[in-house]
């Protein structure tokens, strides 16, 4: 049985998006070692209602490791010190007994804050606006045992579209880069038959829509493949580079 656990917990509160935020000291006592983050929070929050303080905000959702709405930055990590995890599957066992455990939102120009730990993460969703879909008619879709799409590309495609969209490589990243993202969303689509239609369009789209949202530029510090929770392979950036270079050259 894991044992029970105190430690200081270093939290940031910011009332507003402009709004000048400031670290907060919680002390928590006696938390169980099998307690996720997140419930260790709800039990804060909990402690904090009781004593007529506004808790504190957080983004959460399935709590199953799949949304990718557990944002958090812990001491330094995103999604915390335990490596292809969210949040919501990191346990309080991995903290010492007396440790201080710093919190803080997402930090980039990409993802302003909305209130304490909620960062706005819609530019993600403008980017896939931009070309991150297929729109052109594929057809019905066949059936598995006659599909013309080989294992090995299928795999390929698959292990790209892991990627839940989450923001840990942009907050990993020296830059704030969002590529390790965007490249995933290219990947998938690029190595099948489906994506090459647009693929020219989507690469120059995508990468266009990221600059203008405030995105820094990749550096190939491999931050965000060791950050991300779905261990999302940077071979992909290297995938969305060809795809943009080939788009500029028929252009």
């Amino acid at each position: 049985m894991d044992k029970n656990i105190s430690f200081t917990l270093k939290i940031w509160r910011q009332k507003s998006p402009k709004a000048k935020g400031a670290f907060a000291i919680y002390e928590m006592k006696d938390i169980p070692g099998d307690t996720s983050f997140l419930e260790m929070l709800d039990i804060l929050n909990e402690d904090l209602v009781n004593k007529g303080e506004e808790p504190v905000v957080f983004d959460h959702d399935c709590r199953e490791g799949i949304c990718g709405m557990c944002s958090l930055y812990i001491n330094g990590h995103p999604h915390g010190p335990e490596g292809a995890v969210t949040t919501c599957q990191l346990f309080m066992r991995k903290f010492k007994d007396g440790e201080t455990i710093t919190v803080e939102p997402w930090r980039s120009a990409g993802f302003p804050v909305i209130k304490d730990l909620i960062v706005d993460r819609t530019s993600y969703d403008k980017i896939i606006q931009a070309g991150g879909y297929v729109s052109v008619n594929t057809g019905a879709p066949e059936d598995a045992n006659t599909c013309r799409i080989s294992k090995e590309v299928a795999d390929e495609a698959m292990d790209s579209a892991s990627c839940i969209g989450c923001g840990a490589c942009v907050a990993a990243c020296k830059n704030g880069s969002a590529m390790l993202f965007v490249s995933a969303k290219v990947s998938q689509l690029a190595v099948l038959p489906q994506g090459k239609v647009e693929a020219a369009r989507r690469a120059k789209a995508m990468l266009s829509k990221m600059d203008e949202l405030g995105f820094g530029n990749c550096t190939n510090t491999r931050a965000c493949e060791a950050e991300c929770p779905k261990s999302i392979s940077i071979i992909n950036i290297a995938r969305l580079n060809r795809e943009y270079i080939k788009a500029k050259l028929k252009d």
